[in-house]
């Protein structure tokens, strides 16, 4: 084959790199963007932060005149003279004694005045303990510190130190004592008899299964609740018959088999429904009352509020970075020099003109795809999740003329507050299932009505994932009692034979 050289004409996208910071921005978070925002001023000296007020010339003459009033009042007063800070430090210094007692303190010799204190605050006003707050402590840790304080020989120690770290989140045992009796050998040669034995370290477990949070260290939800109930007081009303339920008829409660339950424990429809009550109470996962999880706050995007029957779409201020090109280092800018500091100061001036450039950018698109996202589901602002319609991102795109793929990136970890809570974007867009009268429905809105049925069911017969389909058919939506089933598990709702309870 011969290989020669050819010329051809066409046609190729090139994204330019103002366009790819423009849509890595695009897909930022308000949390990553912060950081974002922070990389670009720590490395580029043209942008400063706009949050500095600056005084109008009204104010700034009102100022100076006011200084100047107090300088001509100082001037003209002796007495003012004599109450300026330097008079009152040598006042003071006079009447300093020149011997005094050891034990005596600052406060007894002089009036400091009346001391207040207030909790400090961050620069955007709020509470220092509130955006602070230390991290929390782990189960295990709070197991340790409480192992350090209980009396243990050494082996024992050792044994609780081992039974700790086999402790999960939620407060379970997570391997057997026999498990536990081979980490403790050192020579897995040795004979069981001549090391620690199973029953020193059952005695052990059942010492730390006392520990707070009571029911810790548990192999089983059944004797995670009897350990809590043996920690109450006996007199508590039904704690036998709630003791011998759980020791004896565990599987017939998950099973909620209550008819025979009543029959094997002879107990009335009332008297189970106390014992039942009494079981509710505990915790089956102790460990989850100790976490260290610090909270994720969400900080929305835009907000959605009603003015005069009508709905509008506000950017949130606060959340979107304000930023601004330094004017004196702008000015150092020479048009006509091509040294290496004016070249310097030029990339970085221009590249803060791209920067504040996406940035507006960003800001709009967001703004512009919110207000069409309300406008099609105002009916959910109005009537609730019942009332939610089908969307796409087609149609959002369609509507403000840009891809697909835009709008996926504005729509990802953005938020929106409104006055029904704070919903991501994306919580908008769903499929839709077909009416009998050839409309559409939401998703959504068939989740919201399939909740709403299963909270006004009957505890005794709740209903069937296949009643709920004969039900929405009813009302002219035709679902599989498949995908019943699939947006109950999505919304974390049991089966029927689960949600079945004494009236």
């Amino acid at each position: 084959m011969k290989q020669s050289i050819q010329l051809r004409l066409g046609q190729h996208l090139t994204m330019t790199p103002q366009l790819q910071q423009a849509i890595r921005l695009l897909q930022l978070s308000t949390v990553e963007l912060q950081l974002e925002v922070q990389g670009v001023l720590d490395s580029n000296l043209m942008l400063e932060p706009d949050d500095v007020e600056v005084p109008t010339s009204a104010e700034s003459s009102a100022e100076a005149g006011q200084e100047a009033r107090n300088q001509a009042e100082i001037d003209s007063s002796g007495e003012t003279a004599a109450n300026s800070p330097e008079a009152e430090v040598s006042s003071t210094t006079e009447t300093i004694p020149e011997d005094l007692p050891v034990d005596t303190s600052w406060e007894d010799t002089y009036d400091m005045g009346a001391t207040s204190f207030s909790a400090p605050a961050d620069s955007d006003g709020r509470d220092f303990f509130e955006t602070h707050g230390g991290s929390g402590e782990s189960l295990h840790e709070h197991l340790t510190w409480q192992l350090d304080l209980t009396r243990f020989s050494d082996v024992d120690r050792t044994i609780a130190q081992t039974i700790v770290d086999s402790i999960n989140d939620d407060g379970y045992l997570s391997a057997t004592l026999e498990e536990l009796l081979e980490g403790l050998r050192p020579d897995p040669e040795s004979e069981p008899e001549s090391e620690i034995g199973i029953e020193e370290i059952e005695a052990v477990l059942h010492r730390i299964q006392h520990f707070d949070p009571v029911g810790v260290g548990a192999r089983n939800p059944a004797e995670c609740l009897v350990i809590q109930l043996q920690a109450m007081d006996p007199d508590t009303p039904y704690h036998a018959q709630a003791l011998q339920l759980v020791r004896e008829h565990v599987t017939l409660l998950g099973n909620r088999d209550y008819n025979q339950l009543m029959r094997r424990m002879k107990l009335s429809e009332t008297e189970l429904q106390n014992v039942l009550k009494l079981i509710q109470s505990l915790n089956p996962r102790p460990g989850s009352q100790i976490t260290s999880a610090t909270p994720q706050y969400v900080v929305p995007d835009v907000f959605v509020f009603k003015n005069k029957s009508k709905w509008q779409v506000d950017l949130n201020i606060e959340a979107a970075p304000r930023l601004r090109i330094n004017s004196h280092y702008a000015s150092l800018v020479k048009r006509a020099d091509n040294s290496e500091d004016n070249t310097y100061l030029r990339n970085h001036l221009q590249e803060a003109r791209w920067f504040l450039k996406s940035l507006q950018s960003r800001h709009e698109t967001l703004l512009k795809v919110a207000r069409c996202i309300v406008d099609r589901q105002r009916n959910f602002f109005e009537y609730g999740e019942e009332a939610m319609k089908p969307l796409v991102l087609r149609d959002i795109a369609e509507a403000v003329e840009m891809h697909e793929s835009t709008i996926s990136r504005v729509t990802t970890q953005k938020y929106m507050h409104t006055p029904r809570g704070i919903y991501e974007f994306k919580y908008f867009f769903s499929s839709h299932v077909g009416t009998e009268d050839g409309g559409e429905c939401s998703a959504t809105a068939i989740r919201a009505i399939v909740k709403k049925l299963i909270s006004a069911e009957k505890p005794t017969k709740p209903l069937s994932d296949s009643k709920i389909a004969a039900l929405l058919s009813e009302q002219g939506i035709n679902v599989a009692r498949r995908t019943i089933a699939k947006y109950r598990e999505s919304m974390a709702i049991p089966p029927s034979n689960e949600r079945k309870r004494l009236a």
